[in-house]
C-alpha cells in the first residue's frame, strides 16, 4: 500500500500549526507519527512546502516543534489583509477564461507589485530549512510560472535547490517577490490549489493536513474537487478547529502566530490520532 502526506498552505501560522499536528500525533502514538512523516510521497504547497522540507530532513520532530515556540524568528513581519488580497485576485482574474489564464493574471499582479527584495525573502526561507539539501525521498513542491501560469512540480530530480523550490512555492502574489529560478520567475503553488492533493494520484491513502476550518470559504482551496477526482483513493483531511483559527488571527503571515498556532495544532493532532491511525493502517 502506497501512502501520501499532503501539507497545505497557510502562512507562517500554517507552518507552526502543521508541525503541531504532527507533534500531536507523536504525543498519542510515536510510531504513527513516524509512519506519517515517512510516507511514500510527501507533497507540500506554500507553507506546507516548508513543513515538508523540515519533516523529511531527518531532524527530530521534537526539535522542529520546539523551534516554533522560540521567541527568535527569521520570518519577515508584513501587514496582510486577506480579504483585500483576495479582492485583488478577483479583480485581475475577472476576464480570465481558463484556470491557466487566471494564474497568468495573478502572476502579472505579482510581477508588478513592490515587495521586499528577493534576496531578503530568500534568506528568510533558507532559515526555515534545517537541512538545505533535498531528502532521498519522493518530495514534491508545486509552484506556478508567473509568466505562463503553468504548474511546475519541483523534486530532487529537478536540478533546483531545495530552498529555491520552497521559496517559489511560498511566494504569495502581491505580498512576496516572485522567485527567480534560471530564466523563469515563480509564484506560490497555492494559487492553483492550497492543497494540490491531486498530485498524489496513484497512491492508496492520502492524509491531508489543512490549516483552516473545514467550512471556511477559501477561493484557493479545491480539496473537495480533488478528492472527487482522486476516487477511489481514500482521503482523510485534518482541518483546523476554532481554537486554531483564533491562533491564526487575521494575519497568518505574522511571526507572532507561531507559538499559539503550534500549540493549537498539537491539540488537534492528539485529538485526531486514533482516527488517523485507523485510516493510515
Amino acid at each position: 500500500m502506497k501512502r501520501a502526506l499532503v501539507l497545505a498552505g497557510g502562512g507562517v501560522a500554517g507552518i507552526a500549526w502543521e508541525l503541531g499536528v504532527l507533534f500531536g500525533l507523536r504525543d498519542a502514538d510515536p510510531d504513527l507519527a513516524a509512519s506519517v512523516i515517512g510516507a511514500d510521497l510527501v507533497i507540500g504547497t506554500s507553507a506546507g512546502s516548508a513543513v515538508a522540507a523540515q519533516v523529511t530532513s531527518g531532524v527530530a520532530l521534537e526539535e522542529l516543534f520546539a523551534a516554533q515556540l522560540s521567541e527568535f524568528s527569521a520570518e519577515i513581519e508584513v501587514e496582510l489583509d486577506m480579504d483585500a488580497l483576495f479582492a485583488r485576485f478577483a479583480e485581475v482574474t475577472a476576464r480570465a477564461g481558463t484556470p491557466q489564464q487566471m494564474l497568468r493574471a495573478v502572476g502579472e499582479l505579482a510581477l508588478g507589485t513592490q515587495t521586499v527584495p528577493e534576496s531578503q525573502r530568500h534568506a528568510a526561507i533558507a532559515a526555515r530549512l534545517p537541512v538545505p539539501d533535498w531528502p532521498d525521498r519522493d518530495l514534491r513542491i508545486p509552484a506556478i510560472d508567473a509568466a505562463s501560469g503553468e504548474l511546475t512540480v519541483f523534486s530532487r530530480d529537478s536540478g533546483v535547490a531545495l530552498v529555491d523550490a520552497v521559496a517559489a512555492s511560498c511566494a504569495v502574489p502581491g505580498v512576496w517577490p516572485p522567485v527567480t529560478i534560471g530564466d523563469r520567475r515563480y509564484i506560490d503553488g497555492g494559487t492553483r490549489s492550497s492543497t494540490n492533493a491531486d498530485l498524489a494520484a496513484g497512491t492508496d491513502r492520502i492524509l491531508v493536513v489543512v490549516p483552516s476550518l473545514a467550512d471556511q470559504p477559501d477561493p484557493l482551496r479545491r480539496l473537495d474537487e480533488e478528492i472527487e477526482a482522486l476516487r477511489p483513493t481514500s482521503v482523510l483531511a485534518v482541518y483546523a478547529d476554532a481554537r486554531s483559527a483564533a491562533a491564526f488571527g487575521t494575519n497568518p503571515l505574522s511571526p507572532a502566530t507561531r507559538g499559539p498556532s503550534a500549540r493549537a495544532g498539537r491539540a488537534v493532532g492528539h485529538s485526531r490520532a486514533a482516527e488517523v491511525a485507523d485510516f493510515w493502517a
